[in-house]
């Protein structure tokens, strides 16, 4: 999601030798100035950020890598605004966050992001269906909430969204939820009318938060509507969506330098687990293509309950891992989100992260027939692949439509993955992983 920007600082990097002169640091701000403008980071944060890398790198003495310590440094200034980052909860539940945006930036799909990421956390999270605008919005929410298991509060009968939200937020309060998530009413573009409906909600349940959702694919426009907003209402913190798409990147820069409101979250992907939280220096990492392991690690371990990860560890180094273990790591690799994006968090991996494009792990051809063949076994099979004799296998490639090939591959496949995982559990096994991640990063 960070290809655009990481291509032009590397673009910029590779004019240095790892010692210069000024002239060549002047053809890198070039390089690096029309890269950030292409990337539709507006003119004044530019100018600034230029100024103060060239400033910095003189200071260090001209070079690869002193250039690449200066962007690092003031990217993260400018990204680092004062005020939360990720999901601050109130002293006494429940945290009521009211979420606003244009028609169309993603507002409500975030919305129900935000409440699985907090449910992954173990809280109890109601959602209050306050867009009466929209037509379908309610029935939109109604789909998200149950597809996700989600508690959700609305009223057919009811034509107010005030009311609708004092009542929400009743029922958050009686039965003792967490957090509540009121999604607001919309617009094509900011008006009075909107502004009045938002102001009445607001003042109604009086919210811990007030999260914009901006669009990141509307560049400079989307900018200027959270100024809008923030003017207007005033906005604790910007949620970016759609950051997965085809935007150049910039407004991430353009929202924190010039609304000068922090960035909490972005979402990566489409499907309901692909939202993270924004801390500055975690996304400069990703920027420079040096990953974000921090992330990845809670990420992994809001899904992956402990004690059932020692248990498949245990099962593993002695050789037990089974097709249903594979299945069940299979669905909580589901829950982990966009793929392309948890690997460019690991380091050295970012170039293979943007080979992968929309890459999808579950509808992929490859996964479906895993399952078909899973699924055309025994349950004894299942239990204990070593049963697997060619008979067997030729009753399940019939089963699952497949070529005995195919099916032998897989098994092939999925033993050469067990000895591997057999391998890396063990104590020196970590120590050989991370040999195989260091790689340099860039300039190279």
């Amino acid at each position: 999601m960070f290809d655009v920007l990481t291509d032009s600082f590397k673009s910029a990097v590779n004019k240095l030798r790892f010692s210069d002169d000024e002239k060549a640091l002047k053809n890198a701000l070039e390089t690096l100035k029309k890269s950030l403008l292409k990337a539709d980071v507006h003119h004044k944060v530019v100018k600034e950020l230029l100024g103060a890398v060239e400033i910095d790198t003189k200071r260090f003495g001209v070079g690869q890598v002193q250039f690449l310590r200066a962007i690092k440094e003031n990217l993260t200034r400018v990204l680092t605004v004062n005020g939360n980052q990720g999901f601050v909860f109130a002293s006494k539940p429940p945290t009521v966050a009211l979420m606003m945006g244009l028609q169309g930036s993603g507002k409500t799909t975030t919305t129900i992001k935000l409440a699985v990421y907090l449910k992954l956390r173990k809280r109890k999270v109601l959602v209050a269906a306050c867009d009466l605008q929209r037509l379908a919005a309610v029935e939109q929410l109604k789909q998200l909430c149950a597809q996700n298991e989600i508690d959700l509060y609305f009223d057919d009968s009811e034509k107010d969204p005030v009311k609708i939200a004092k009542e929400a937020l009743k029922r958050a309060q009686t039965q003792m939820y967490d957090v509540l998530l009121v999604d607001s009413a919309g617009r094509l573009a900011i008006d009075e009318e909107l502004m009045d409906e938002l102001l009445r909600v607001n003042n109604a349940i009086n919210p811990h938060e007030r999260f914009y959702v901006a669009d990141s694919m509307g560049g400079q426009d989307a900018v200027k509507s959270a100024q809008g907003f923030h003017d207007k209402i005033g906005i604790t913190g910007v949620i970016l969506s759609k950051y997965d798409g085809d935007g150049k990147g910039g407004i991430a820069l353009g929202v924190a330098s010039q609304v000068g409101v922090p960035l909490r979250f972005i979402g990566t992907g489409e499907k309901s687990a692909d939202l993270e939280s924004f801390i500055p220096d975690r996304v400069v990492n990703r920027l420079m293509g040096e990953g974000d392991l921090a992330t990845l690690a809670e990420k992994t371990s809001a899904v992956i309950d402990e004690k059932e990860a020692k248990a498949i560890t245990k099962k593993i180094q002695k050789g037990e891992f089974n097709f249903n273990d594979f299945l069940a790591q299979m669905e909580s690799m589901k829950k982990l989100g966009n793929m392309k994006s948890l690997i460019g968090m690991i380091p050295g991996l970012s170039q293979v992260a943007g080979q992968l494009k929309d890459f999808d792990l579950e509808n992929s051809v490859e996964m479906k027939r895993i399952k078909a063949m899973i699924s055309s076994m025994t349950q004894k099979e299942r239990l204990y692949p070593s049963l697997l004799n060619n008979a067997r296998k030729r009753r399940i490639a019939s089963g699952a439509g497949l070529s005995q090939v195919e099916v032998n591959r897989f098994f092939k496949q999925f033993e050469n993955a067990s000895k591997l995982a057999k391998k890396f559990s063990s104590k020196d096994g970590v120590a050989s992983l991370q040999n195989m991640l260091r790689q340099p990063k860039f300039p190279r």
